[in-house]
């Protein structure tokens, strides 16, 4: 069984303002421990055609919608990957991503 993280309103607000996590890198994100109902549950033009994590459009995930640092929303958000439910609003792979982007760090 899989466990729903929840977020506060100031982390979804952070998150969404934001979008570096999903635009960082095109093997990221990859699927790694998601079983094949999980996949499943994702359309299927979002998914790599070799089934090994979410398709990219251009230079970021084809599942976000809206403008990096600007506004953004994940369109799959409730079936996210497993790797994109562990990345944390200001830990190591958010700040790492952040900096690809130009943008600060998250403190404290």
């Amino acid at each position: 069984m899989r466990t729903k993280l929840t977020a506060t309103a100031a982390t979804i607000s952070t998150c969404q303002s934001c979008g570096a996590c999903c635009a960082y890198a095109r093997d990221w994100p990859r699927f790694t421990i998601e079983d094949d109902d999980d996949i499943a549950r994702l359309p299927p033009h979002l998914v790599e055609p070799d089934g090994s994590g979410m398709r990219w459009t251009g230079d970021r995930c084809a599942a976000l919608s809206g403008d990096i640092a600007v506004h953004v929303a994940c369109t799959v958000y409730a079936d996210r990957p497993d790797v994109c439910r562990a990345c944390v609003e200001g830990d190591d792979a958010c700040n790492m991503a952040r900096a690809r982007h130009g943008l600060p760090a998250i403190t404290g």
